[in-house]
């Protein structure tokens, strides 16, 4: 538990620094996160990140600090490497292991990932368990989650279910699907990233990630650009664990229920407010453009399938904008080819042309067979020479 603990004061760091470097977080508010950091990196002997952060100029560099903090750091090792030679000639087993796993947790603890990587392998080697094996890859997820490492995160979760199918407990399994899932967010697969929140509603024991009202958060926006209608009434709107929590988030429940109520006044002001979590989230800053495209997608798209037409000013008076506003909108997305209606400029009107699917499978056939075409001549062109 001390570990897991330590591991989410890790992250809670991370995304101070995230903070930190966001040219959108006032500097009043970053003259407090400074104090922070250092205060994080000094308790816990940080030194390549402090060294870091000072070179890219985020804090100042105290020399007098970086020698306190390896200082503090050779001694500590010292005393992890006598442990691990006692277990070895006088232990068991078990002790050697744990000798070994307690050196792993320290070069977590002070950000040496490579050090942190290679001793949780060597620990790995000691270790028989395959739930005590998908603790350590418990503790890789967690490293490659403090500097957003990918492909760390991702080779992690394929070497997780691959032991599981050697064996393995639920609870570990539904822990995975939340850092499945919370990968997925963060590469934009949030279709994929809904799923597995959803399944893991009820079974959530994952804190050292995040907070279950946070992680109910990530569920709900995930859904929202995932979700038909009729899913989202079963799995979001009316589940018991998402209505219990979801008033504590500020404006999340306006927005989810302002979409599905088709309160599109309601749900322009409820976004605007959630836009700002958005942007200030370290897993969804990334993508906050595409998130704020997609959401406007499945509400133009909602509101446009009552219709046959509409005239844009009734759209507009809907929603609590402008006449302008809501004809640039539409004309960017009609464009980029999200919605299917056609704008008529002279009447003020729009009318849709909902696609037909046979339709488009034939249309999307003959393009398809073009294409080949064309590689059979260039290929028969290359082989006639």
């Amino acid at each position: 538990m001390e570990a897991q603990e330590a591991l989410n004061a890790h992250l809670v760091l991370s995304h101070k620094i995230f903070l930190l470097t966001n040219p959108d977080v006032e500097d009043i508010d970053k003259v407090r996160l400074i104090d922070e950091v250092i205060s994080s990196i000094k308790s816990d002997f940080m030194v390549s990140l402090y060294e870091s952060l000072a070179g890219k100029g985020v804090i100042e560099l105290d020399q007098s600090v970086l020698d306190s903090m390896r200082k503090s750091i050779e001694d500590e090792l010292k005393k992890f490497d006598e442990k691990i030679a006692d277990a070895e000639e006088n232990l068991g087993e078990s002790e050697v292991r744990e000798a070994h796993l307690a050196k792993s947790l320290f070069y977590i603890r002070i950000g040496d990932k490579d050090k942190a990587l290679e001793q949780l392998k060597l620990t790995e080697t000691k270790t028989v368990a395959v739930g005590q094996k998908m603790d350590l890859v418990f503790y890789t997820l967690q490293v490659g989650l403090f500097d957003m490492d990918f492909d760390l995160i991702s080779k992690s979760i394929d070497k997780a279910k691959n032991l599981f199918e050697e064996g393995g407990d639920w609870e570990r399994k539904n822990r995975l699907k939340v850092y499945e899932g919370l990968y997925c967010m963060s590469t934009r697969d949030f279709k994929k990233a809904a799923s597995l929140f959803l399944d893991s509603i009820s079974t959530f024991t994952t804190y050292e990630l995040f907070t279950y009202d946070t992680f109910i958060f990530y569920t709900v926006l995930t859904s929202i650009i995932s979700l038909d209608r009729v899913s989202l009434k079963q799995k979001v709107v009316d589940a018991p664990e998402i209505l219990t929590v979801i008033g504590k988030i500020p404006f999340l429940s306006e927005f989810m229920n302002s979409l599905y109520d088709c309160q599109y006044k309601s749900f322009f002001t409820a976004f605007a407010g959630l836009a700002e979590q958005v942007k200030f989230d370290r897993y969804l800053q990334r993508h906050f453009r595409y998130y704020m495209r997609e959401v406007r997608t499945v509400v133009y798209s909602q509101f446009l399938e009552s219709y046959k037409s509409v005239t844009i000013e009734a759209m507009a008076k809907a929603f609590g904008v402008t006449i302008e506003f809501i004809d640039l909108e539409l004309s960017r997305f009609i464009a980029a080819g999200k919605l299917h209606c056609k704008i008529d400029k002279v009447a003020g009107v729009l009318e849709t042309n909902r696609p037909d699917a046979k339709n488009a499978l034939y249309q999307a056939t003959i393009k398809q067979g073009d294409f080949l075409l064309n590689r059979i001549q260039k290929l028969s062109r290359v082989i006639d020479l």
